[in-house]
């Protein structure tokens, strides 16, 4: 064995003893070489061999931490079964739980968006201000619809950087991602037509069906693989589904990724019956480690996919500036939302616009990545220590979203409305469905700051568990 390959070994041992925790920082190269008296170049090698085994992972001007242990939490199991609805009513309860997450006095492991002292409020600001300051009396004018030409520029290059080739006038800026995604199904289905959804899904979705007055065949979703497409295609093969709705990145709330084959294998499909793709894309920023997932638009046959992302989860959630890259559906798209909203604020965007020209954009998203991380580790931890052996967590690779199966015996519902009373908010797992089959689950935001209230949170959350299993 080389002194690499024992130094590497030495390592290994540590972290499986737990010497150093999934989220640690290990010795710098340079400490290393002071502790193991071994060259520099010597103790690269070993730390690149833990890396190249998924040990640990390298962090750009940080360093080298212990990757994350996903929990055991299981594939889905059981018979996968579709479930099938005509009339979706789900808007009264999502709006009565996310009123008790703006209180301020509330721990917000409930809220859907993320926490907001992580972003660059000022350097934004000054955005803000340069751009009312420069914006000429024709700007309402020449920022309809498709929106700022700059800025569906700087989107389409960030598109080319993961070499995909979407032009600027596919671009539909929007008033965030929820219209991009609501033109989006308005511009493939008319009421009463059949939409192929997740289960569990994200609640918007299910309030867009509502309103357009749509049914919906919701598709088994797995923790960690996402939507299965053998139950995809026998949905296909029975119903006149218009249009499929996914989330295939840090899906919210079970935070899964389809990894890319079956990306590919899922455009195929839906090309094969004319079905219309909205990727709802708005986590896939927020990747931890490398590399960042391919959204589905970036495989052949794209013109029919509806590409929907935004700013709010990863710049400017205040903004509420969002757009879809629409395909052949992109004029469509534009004279629906002149219909409607007209168009989205004309300084937002122009401050994003020059936000993303003065550059800075990817070292804010690193420092956001690294810190999403962190947080979700610490929160991952806790759980994991505190709450019943029963009880499993997910841990995606990314976004900001853990997703608890709390045993068959505990009401999730319970458990939130207990949890209220004590200050703490929790999304329950009837906002993720039109059926009752996550009522044993539940979604908490992990990208708050983990403090001493957090980790009090938790351990009362855990308490509250245990209490509903004893209850039945």
């Amino acid at each position: 064995m080389t002194r690499y390959e024992k130094l590497a070994q030495t390592l290994r041992r540590q972290i499986q003893s737990q010497v150093w925790l999934p989220g640690d920082k290990l010795p710098s190269l340079r400490e290393s070489c002071k502790q193991s008296g071994l060259s520099l170049m010597t103790v690269l090698q070993a730390y690149q061999l833990l890396e190249s085994q998924g040990e640990i992972v390298a962090r750009p001007q940080s360093g080298y931490y212990v990757a994350a242990r996903p929990s055991p939490l299981p594939h889905a199991s059981g018979e996968k079964k579709l479930h099938f609805t005509e009339q979706v009513d789900i808007n009264d309860s999502i709006f009565e739980i996310l009123q008790a997450t703006k209180d301020p006095h509330i721990i917000p492991f409930g809220s859907a968006f993320p926490d907001p002292t992580l972003f660059p409020q000022q350097r934004l600001a000054r955005s803000l201000a340069s751009a009312v300051r420069k914006m000429s009396p024709h700007a309402a004018m020449a920022n309809l619809p498709p929106g700022n030409d700059d800025l569906r520029r700087s989107i389409a290059q960030r598109y080319a950087q993961c070499a995909m080739e979407v032009a600027p006038d596919e671009i539909v800026i929007t008033s965030g991602a929820m219209e991009s995604l609501s033109l989006s199904l308005q511009a493939v289905t008319e009421p009463g037509d059949w939409i192929a959804i997740e289960s569990p899904a994200f609640y918007g979705v299910l309030q867009a069906i509502e309103r357009r007055k749509l049914k919906a065949v919701a598709i088994p979703t797995d923790v960690r693989d996402g939507m299965d497409l053998d139950s995809l295609q026998q949905a296909l093969d029975q119903y006149p589904i218009k249009a499929c709705w996914l989330m295939p990145n840090f899906q919210n709330p079970l935070g899964c990724t389809m990894p890319k084959e079956r990306k590919q294998q899922l455009v195929t499909m839906l090309q094969h019956k004319q079905v219309a793709l909205i990727e709802d894309d708005v986590y896939s920023e927020l990747f931890f480690g490398g590399d960042r997932p391919m959204p589905a638009k970036a495989f052949p046959g794209s013109n029919t996919i509806l590409h929907c992302s935004s700013f709010s989860k990863c710049l400017a959630p205040g903004f509420r500036v969002g757009w879809v890259a629409a395909g052949q559906y992109a004029g469509k798209i534009q004279r629906l939302q002149l219909m409607s909203t007209l168009s989205a604020s004309v300084p937002t965007q122009l401050a994003l616009a020059d936000f993303m020209q003065q550059g800075g954009y990817d070292t804010h998203l690193r420092r956001l990545r690294r810190q999403l991380e962190q947080r979700q580790l610490a929160m991952h931890r806790a759980i994991v220590d505190s709450f019943p052996a029963g009880v499993t967590v997910s841990q995606p690779q990314g976004g900001y979203f853990l997703w608890l199966d709390l045993g068959d015996t505990v009401l999730a519902s319970k458990v939130y409305q207990r949890a209220l009373a004590k200050g703490i908010s929790v999304a329950p797992g009837n906002m993720f469905s039109a059926s009752e089959q996550f009522n044993h689950c539940m979604r908490i935001n992990s990208s708050f700051e983990w403090n001493e209230s957090s980790q009090q949170a938790i351990a009362v959350l855990a308490t509250l568990v245990r209490e509903c299993a004893g209850e039945g």
